[in-house]
C-alpha cells in the first residue's frame, strides 16, 4: 500500500504544476448510465485541477488495468491458495484459511482482489479472526472488503461459533415477528458492532426477501415475513443499525428470491411474476433499502423471463441490473453478484465467461468465482479484445474506490 501511496503524492506533485484530466464527482460515478462501451459517468474529463479529485479518483488515475480488474472481484482466502481445487475453495469444509501463508500473499499480488468474504471454517477465535484479517489488510495494496454473512440466525458466521461471546438472534423471522423497527435496528447495530470489533467492515445483510412461499427452503427465517412493508421497515433499521457501527450493508437477493421454491446453489431457479408484479410485493423492501441508502445490492440467479425476455439469471441480466435496478429503481451505488461459484452459474458457464457477461451486463463486483484465476485473466483479455471497453470498468471502479472511501478504508 506504501509504494501505490508514494506514486499517488509524486503524481499530486507534478499536476499541482499543471493542469491535467479528471473525473466527475462520486455521485456522477454512481449515475445511472448503461455499462455499455461508451464512456461511462466516470470518465475522465479535462476541466478539473488534480486539487479537486477525491481519493478514489486520484487512485484511479494512477492503477494499471490488472489493479483495477481485481477491484471487481471478492473471494474467499481459499481462492489465494494456489494448490486448493474448486471443491475446496467453494464447499469443503476440511480446507479452511485461518492465517495469511507466504503463498497466499503471492497470489494477491498477482491477483490483487478488491475484497475477501469470510466463512465460518475461517472462524476459530476472536485473536485469530483479528490476526487473520490484520494480515489481509497489511498485504494488500489497496484497502480491502472483508465481508461475511452475519444476518442473524442460521446464517451467522461469527455468531454461531462458540469461541465468540456476541449477541445471538434466534432468526430475523423472529426478530421481525414482534413488528417493531427498532428491534432490527439494535440487532443491526449489535452485529455491526462486533464485526467492526473484530476488523470487518461488510455484513452481507439484511435480507430483504419477502418470504411469501410456504415451499421456500432457501430463505425461510432468513426473511423478516411474509408482508412486504413489515420487511420494508424492518431491512431498513437493520441496515440504519449496521451503518451506525460503522459497517457497510448490502440488501439481497434482487429481485427477491422469497417467492421461489429451488435453491440457486444447486441450480437453475426461476419466478414467473411480471415486473408489475414484483413491483406490488417483492421490490418494496429493495426500495426501502436503497432510499436507506444501502452501499451494496446483492444480485441473485434467478431467471425472471417475463421481465427480462430470456432465460439469463438476473446476475448476468443488462436489463435487471441497468434496465431495472438502476434505471426504474434509480439505484446508484455498488452492485454485486451472489456467489458465481453457485450451481445457476456453474452448471452452465464457465467463471470466466461469468464474470465477463457479469460486468458487461452491469455488475461492479463478481463474487466468488469459481476459478479466481480465470475470471481475473478473463476479464483482462475482454478489455485488451475490446469486448469490455477500460471506461466500463473505470466506472465499476470508481463506484468501488468511492465507497472504501466513504468508510475510511483509503
Amino acid at each position: 500500500m506504501k509504494k501505490l501511496y508514494l506514486t499517488l503524492i509524486l503524481s499530486a506533485m507534478v499536476f499541482i504544476l499543471s493542469s491535467c484530466g479528471s473525473i466527475p464527482s462520486q455521485s456522477s460515478a454512481g449515475s445511472s448510465a448503461p455499462a455499455g462501451d461508451s464512456a461511462p459517468s466516470g470518465s475522465f474529463s479535462s476541466d478539473s485541477d488534480e486539487k479537486d479529485l477525491s481519493k478514489a479518483e486520484q487512485l484511479l488515475k494512477n492503477m494499471t488495468l490488472k489493479e483495477k480488474v481485481g477491484q471487481l472481484l471478492f473471494v474467499r482466502p481459499e481462492a489465494l491458495c494456489p494448490n486448493f481445487s474448486p471443491e475446496q475453495i467453494n464447499a469443503s469444509q476440511k480446507y479452511g484459511v485461518t492465517e495469511f501463508s507466504p503463498q497466499m500473499v503471492e497470489t494477491l499480488e498477482k491477483y490483487p482482489v478488491g475484497g475477501i468474504a469470510l466463512f465460518g471454517k475461517n472462524v476459530r477465535s476472536p485473536s485469530q479472526l483479528t490476526g487473520l484479517i490484520h494480515q489481509m489488510q497489511q498485504n494488500s495494496e489497496i484497502p480491502l472488503f472483508i465481508g461475511t454473512d452475519e444476518e442473524g440466525g442460521r446464517v451467522s458466521r461469527i455468531a454461531n461459533s462458540q469461541a465468540f461471546d456476541v449477541p445471538k438472534f434466534k432468526s430475523m423471522q423472529a426478530v421481525g415477528s414482534g413488528k417493531d423497527p427498532e428491534d432490527a435496528r439494535e440487532a443491526g447495530s449489535a452485529i455491526g458492532s462486533y464485526l467492526k470489533k473484530y476488523g470487518l467492515n461488510l455484513d452481507f445483510a439484511p435480507v430483504a426477501d419477502v418470504n411469501t412461499n410456504p415451499d421456500n427452503i432457501v430463505i425461510g427465517d432468513r426473511s423478516f415475513g411474509k408482508e412486504p412493508n413489515l420487511v420494508s421497515k424492518m431491512a431498513a433499521a437493520e441496515l440504519e443499525g449496521l451503518h451506525q457501527a460503522g459497517i457497510m450493508g448490502c440488501i439481497k437477493h434482487f429481485p427477491g428470491h422469497g417467492d421461489t421454491k429451488g435453491d440457486t446453489h444447486n441450480g437453475f431457479v426461476s419466478i414467473e411474476k411480471s415486473w408489475d408484479e414484483l413491483k406490488a410485493c417483492e421490490l418494496i423492501p429493495f426500495e426501502a433499502g436503497i432510499a436507506a441508502r444501502t452501499d451494496m445490492v446483492m444480485i441473485s440467479h434467478i431467471t425472471a423471463a417475463k421481465i427480462t425476455g430470456d432465460q439469463l439469471p438476473a446476475s448476468l441480466s443488462r436489463e435487471m441490473m441497468e434496465g431495472k435496478l438502476r434505471k426504474e429503481l434509480h439505484y446508484p451505488g455498488v452492485i454485486i453478484t451472489d456467489s458465481m461459484s453457485m450451481g445457476a452459474i456453474t452448471d452452465r458457464y464457465s467463471s470466466g465467461d461469468a464474470a465477463v457477461l457479469a460486468i458487461s451486463a452491469g455488475a461492479d463486483i463478481v463474487l466468488m468465482p469459481e476459478n479466481l484465476a480465470e475470471a481475473f485473466d478473463r476479464i483482462c483479455a475482454a478489455v485488451d479484445g475490446g469486448q469490455l471497453s477500460e471506461a466500463r470498468i473505470d466506472q465499476s471502479v470508481l463506484r468501488i474506490l468511492s465507497l472504501k472511501e466513504k468508510y475510511g478504508l483509503l
